[in-house]
């Protein structure tokens, strides 16, 4: 009994020797900075920072951090639209646009009334297209050479007996040109056409006059060869009217 309490006494000596010794550490060691420092694994590579660059140090850490959460969302993002598709191509055996008309207002109702046969109305639509309205027809020589060719050529259609005629003049392309006659119809502007040729006399032309208007007139989207064709035929019957492709 005696030497377990020896050896119990001798061992809380050497603890105390031991603890007072610092070889089991002291209270309070690891709030001490020089002392941490010395624990370091590397004390020598450890400077002390000032105030400013302690400040400038964690102004780089946090915009390295906000920069690597910015890349974090991208992936994230709304995707991009997708590109509008392009519109659908004309078949290649498809005429894409033919234009019927001009039509007066009753030939449009009869146009509509016959054209409703071919089964058309899908791809039919009404436009307004400019119309001359012909009223007259002029009988001229156009000018050539100013008021000195206009005098020339009268007194050469005195020489072949023509007398019904005047130099036109005013502010107008057609300034010196001669007058030979004014018509309601074709055919009578033609007649003296060709009695003036009779005559001798060369260069005569025919000028259409009249008002000019807004006509309707249909136009057909991607219709096929004989589908072409068969409003050709209809055309026919409509005077004034014709068909062409769209402008």
């Amino acid at each position: 009994m005696l030497k377990f309490v020896f050896w119990a006494l001798l061992a809380a000596n050497a603890a105390l020797l031991a603890y007072g010794q610092g070889m089991l550490g002291q209270p309070g060691a690891g709030e001490r900075e020089p002392g941490r420092l010395n624990n370091q694994l590397a004390p020598e590579r450890i400077t002390q920072l000032t105030a400013v660059e302690a400040k400038r140090a964690l102004d780089e850490a946090e915009a390295m951090e906000a920069g690597d959460a910015e890349a974090r969302a991208e992936p994230s993002a709304a995707a991009p639209s997708p590109e509008p598709a392009p519109p659908a191509a004309v078949a290649p055996d498809l005429i894409a646009c033919v234009q019927a008309g001009p039509f007066s207002a009753a030939d449009a109702r009869r146009f509509e009334t016959r054209v409703a046969s071919l089964d058309l109305a899908a791809r039919q639509s009404r436009v307004d297209v400019p119309f001359q309205e012909v009223t007259s027809r002029l009988v001229y020589l156009p000018p050539n050479g100013g008021r000195e060719g206009a005098q020339r050529r009268a007194a050469e259609l005195k020489e072949r007996g023509v007398e019904n005629f005047y130099i036109m003049q005013g502010d107008s392309p057609l300034r010196w040109a001669i007058s030979l006659g004014v018509f309601k119809t074709d055919s009578a502007a033609q007649k003296l056409v060709a009695q003036l040729q009779r005559q001798g006399v060369r260069g005569v032309r025919v000028l259409p006059r009249g008002p000019q208007v807004m006509r309707p007139a249909y136009q057909y989207q991607a219709i096929d060869a004989g589908a072409r064709n068969r409003l050709s035929t209809l055309i026919g019957n409509f005077s004034g009217a014709d068909l062409r492709n769209c402008e």
